[in-house]
């Protein structure tokens, strides 16, 4: 499972976060982490749903926003492997949501 870039994120807070960047469908290692679906867009990435897990390998098989984030045409998973808990994964999340409010988060 190759890169293809590294993208830094900016929470409301003004955390900054470093994703690993895949075309959406590629096979995920098995790792707790947070995630982007992301369109790429000329003129950068838009966030379609920003979301956690305890199992990156397995959390896409059914998700619960898919029919939202392929209306919304995401085009990459950006992928942060995070082992230091949920509750700071949940953190990281809320603060990449409030400060990015993606379409698939509930926000138009």
């Amino acid at each position: 499972m190759t890169t293809i870039q590294t993208q830094a994120w900016f929470g409301q807070s003004g955390t900054e976060y470093a994703y690993d960047v895949y075309p959406v469908g590629i096979g995920l290692l098995k790792a707790p982490g947070n995630y982007i679906f992301a369109k790429q867009t000329p003129t950068g990435w838009i966030p379609v749903y920003i979301g956690q897990t305890g199992d990156l390998s397995a959390r896409f098989d059914n998700h619960h926003k898919m029919f939202c984030i392929r209306a919304n045409e995401a085009t990459h998973i950006h992928v942060h492997s995070n082992y230091s808990g949920e509750l700071v994964r949940k953190q990281e999340e809320s603060d990449l949501v409030g400060r990015y409010r993606p379409a698939c988060n509930g926000y138009n």
